[in-house]
């Protein structure tokens, strides 16, 4: 059996700093995106690849892609966004088991409100502290990350 491979202090340093990060980030955004406009995050994990899609609507199965979501988190989160009216379901023209979800116009409405407060916030806690040269050496740092990750999830 071989010695684990321990990250060194800095590594630990870094590592934790970045799990800091991503809960503290995560959780800030996402409570200024309830309060400012009374959307959670998954409602605009959602919302945002229907508003991009041609007529606002998408195949489940595709949005379930988009979002990274299991089939029944998704069916549960429409089921919600359904009873508040920003989202509805259709049949499928091509596929009888398949269905199709639409952006409706309240939903529309809703990711137009939000949108310019969540950008404002990603900028506010994440760009801003950054300098544009370091901006771009994150981008190719977080790039080569994942191009190292597994892209099978399923």
């Amino acid at each position: 059996m071989t010695e684990p491979r321990w990250l060194d202090e800095t590594e630990a340093r870094v590592w934790r700093a970045y799990l800091e990060v991503r809960r503290d980030l995560s959780a800030t955004l996402s409570r200024r995106l309830t309060q400012e406009a009374g959307l959670t995050e998954a409602d605009y994990a959602l919302l945002v690849p229907l508003s991009e899609a041609p007529d606002g609507l998408l195949r489940a199965r595709e949005l379930s892609v988009l979002a990274d979501w299991e089939r029944s988190r998704l069916s549960h989160q429409i089921t919600r966004m359904e009873k508040r009216g920003l989202v509805a379901r259709e049949e499928c023209p091509t596929d009888a088991r398949g269905a199709m979800v639409r952006l409706t116009a309240s939903g529309r409405a809703a990711i137009e409100a939000a949108a310019p407060g969540h950008v404002e916030a990603v900028r506010t806690y994440f760009f801003d502290a950054l300098a544009p040269d370091e901006v771009e050496l994150l981008d190719g740092l977080l790039r080569r990350i994942l191009d190292g990750l597994p892209r099978d999830r399923g």
